[in-house]
């Protein structure tokens, strides 16, 4: 599988992201600049990823304005067609703003900042994952009719949940809907979530969880 990491102005989770594919995961990585357009080379059993970080400076809402980057929409028509996409907090922001996945995602609850280490888990599995989290626009909002519909299609992908695997209001860090930590859409091929799998990916770093994640999303075809 081959992998495209796009790189928008503010971006800066770009090189953690290639480095956690590339280093940590064997796989061929390819920087996207986001004035570029031409991914032919990818097809539907490749990935881009859209990086955490500031695109264009978070100078409107986070992600509105990457989300008509030359490089997005390319992005998006590939998404379209079926090639795999995975947005990490800032690139989640900006699937939503595409319209690629539902809903939106909002100031923290308490206004502020937050860079730690939580828990998470997936759903239909029992192991709490350690990953780091650090966004102040991560509190993850949809309307009812839309939360159904993600609970019913089986949508959300992660909750955030305490160490030992239990989903409850004091492991939420941010105030998010339903302690949803992640979604994909209905098609199985777009996946956005708040935390870092990227930074929890190294033994260097004392954390290798953030495989976990990138396997079970980006490598089970």
């Amino acid at each position: 599988m081959k992998f495209g990491v796009v790189v928008f102005p503010g971006s800066n989770c770009d090189r953690d992201m290639q480095e956690a594919l590339q280093n940590d995961l064997n796989q061929e990585v390819v920087m996207l600049w986001h004035k570029d357009k031409d991914i032919s080379s990818f097809t539907t059993n490749d990935c881009i990823v859209l990086p955490g970080g500031f695109s264009y400076g978070d100078y409107m809402r986070c992600g509105a304005i990457a989300r008509f980057s030359p490089m997005m929409q390319s992005v998006i028509e590939f998404a379209n067609k079926g090639g795999k996409v995975l947005g990490v907090c800032n690139g989640f922001q900006v699937l939503c703003e595409a319209q690629l996945l539902p809903g939106v995602l909002l100031r923290n609850a308490n206004q502020q900042f937050i860079c730690k280490n939580v828990y998470l888990k997936g759903v239909g599995s029992d192991k709490a994952l350690k990953i780091p989290i650090a966004h102040g626009e991560g509190r993850y909002f949809a309307d009812q009719k839309t939360l159904e519909e993600l609970e019913k299609n089986n949508q959300v992908i992660y909750h955030y949940c305490d160490e030992n695997g239990n989903i409850t209001a004091e492991a939420n860090p941010n105030g998010t809907t339903n302690n949803i930590a992640g979604i994909r859409n209905a098609a199985g091929n777009v996946f956005g979530m708040m935390p870092h799998p990227e930074r929890a990916s190294s033994n260097a770093l004392g954390n290798i969880d953030g495989q976990i994640i990138l396997k079970t999303l980006l490598m089970n075809k």
